[in-house]
């Protein structure tokens, strides 16, 4: 009997996703593990599932109906390369391999590029969701040639998740031909940049409602609820909500109280604010959130730190302007929030010119709506945007977002203040207000900069009042040339 695809790797990724194939009406899947015992457990505990088990990349092959098309949910690194590796000796030209793991886009490139001499298409596939999003429907970015992508399109839409739209009748899947090579790697990568900025937005925000204003974990639950009704809903401040809600079974204390406050991290936040450094491209409150996990694992360091002076949090706001307080946070919340989403599309739109891709961003941000973790209803505003002015140059300059901006500055440079006030670090939020204040600065300090640099190392300037490059003879007489 045939197979319709592959999974190979059967983690609780490439089990959940290869589940949610076999769910399609028609289909029939293969897996293959290099722990083949792991393979025939995942199908024998799901045997409605009907998975065929290979147990030798040649006998994969055999039983995958031509062109075949197998999709590897496999560690990113090595362990794809080997997998690759495997499945090309065994596969002919025409043959699809996907990856579907957290690869580096300038990786699926490359590796693209070696499999094109073989004639088997590679498609690099950005898959958001978590396990349950890969059980029940992930958002998918395809990175691939059309071909590639018209041969792939029955097989991964009806495995997408489903986002019901404003104004559309039918929900709509959450799939979508990104671009090129590693084009959907590469928007996965920023998604989750802004995943890492979305989550230490709230992780602040979060702090100042109980450090600076003396909320329980239960009463931060209610607050989270209750913003999640509206403007701020999301699938982040839904699952924080709930996080602050659960007691610790063993203890008996708030769950947040138990967990060690050290955050890992994969790599994808790093390699977000990496790239916008290669790129040119100010992406500091993705930067600043990926610092502040590597902050929190620095246990020497904070260890000093602790001996330090400095403001401690009152704990306390006064009963009648607790809630006027609460709302602020919320306003500074959904401000950052939505910086994190101008840095991450900046960045997303630098990439595409340079690597050639065709990114249709509010066609991304669409499929950001229902799946992936960063799903919330400001994504609707965003795909708005894109579709009122399709060549808008930034989110920035769109009307909705630079009204909401404008609207809630005063409560993000209020919550900073009050918070470094108090010595409640909020290194997102107050990054998210240096963005703000450094696009709005008429002049900036780049000038000293860019005097300095001449000055020590000849590096030149450009002058305000005329067009041209110059360096002024400062071992000299201090006179001007051009160059």
């Amino acid at each position: 009997m045939n197979a319709d695809v592959a999974v190979i790797g059967t983690g609780v990724m490439g089990s959940n996703l290869a589940r949610n194939l076999a769910g399609q009406e028609g289909l029939r899947v293969a897996l293959y593990d290099l722990d083949v015992d792991r393979a025939r457990a995942v199908a024998a505990n799901h045997p409605e599932a009907e998975f065929l088990v290979a147990t030798s990349p040649a006998e994969l092959a055999g039983m995958l109906r031509t062109p075949r098309v197998a999709i590897l949910m496999v560690n990113a690194g090595a362990a794809t390369d080997a997998a690759i590796g495997s499945i090309a000796e065994v596969f002919a030209p025409g043959d699809i391999i996907v990856d579907g793991g957290n690869s580096h886009f300038t990786d699926t490139i490359a590796r693209g590029r070696r499999l094109a001499e073989t004639g088997i298409e590679f498609v690099g596939v950005g898959i958001s969701g978590g396990e349950v999003g890969a059980l029940e429907g992930p958002s998918l970015m395809v990175g691939g040639s059309d071909a590639a992508w018209e041969r792939l399109r029955p097989l991964l839409t009806p495995i997408a998740a489903r986002a019901e739209v404003p104004g559309s009748v039918e929900p709509v899947p959450c799939v979508a031909h990104i671009g090129t090579d590693g084009a959907g790697h590469f928007v996965k990568m920023v998604h989750n940049g802004i995943e890492y900025a979305d989550m230490q937005l709230i992780g602040e925000a979060c702090t100042i409602l109980r450090d600076g204003l003396g909320l329980t974990p239960a009463q931060i639950s209610a607050v989270l609820t209750e913003w999640n009704a509206g403007e701020l809903e999301s699938y982040l401040i839904e699952v924080t909500a709930e996080v602050f809600a659960h007691t610790d079974a063993a203890t008996g204390r708030p769950f947040v109280d138990i967990v060690a406050d050290a955050a890992g991290a994969k790599g994808t936040g790093a390699w977000t604010a990496q790239s916008g450094l290669d790129l040119g491209v100010p992406v500091p409150t993705i930067a600043e959130a990926v610092f502040a996990r590597s902050l929190s694992q620095a246990a020497d360091l904070r260890a000093q730190g602790e001996a330090l002076g400095g403001p401690v949090p009152a704990d306390t706001a006064p009963a009648d302007r607790l809630g006027e307080a609460i709302e602020t946070v919320r306003r500074a919340l959904f401000m950052g929030k939505i910086l994190a989403y101008v840095q991450g599309f900046d960045e997303i739109a630098a990439g595409a010119r340079v690597h050639g891709w065709d990114i249709r961003l509010g066609e991304l941000a669409s499929i950001w709506r229902a799946g992936c973790i960063i799903r919330a209803r400001v994504l609707n505003r965003i795909v708005a945007a894109y579709e009122a002015q399709p060549d808008l140059s930034s989110l920035l300059a769109a009307a909705d977002v630079r009204q909401s901006l404008e609207a809630d500055q005063a409560a993000l440079r209020s919550t900073v203040g009050d918070a470094v006030a108090a010595g409640i670090a909020v290194p997102a939020l107050a990054s998210a207000l240096a963005y703000v204040d450094g696009l709005r600065a008429p002049r900036s300090s780049a000038a000293i900069i860019q005097a300095q640099r001449d000055f020590f190392g000849s590096h030149t300037y450009g002058r305000v009042d005329r067009p041209g490059v110059f360096h002024t003879l400062w071992s000299g007489d201090r006179s001007e040339v051009e160059v």
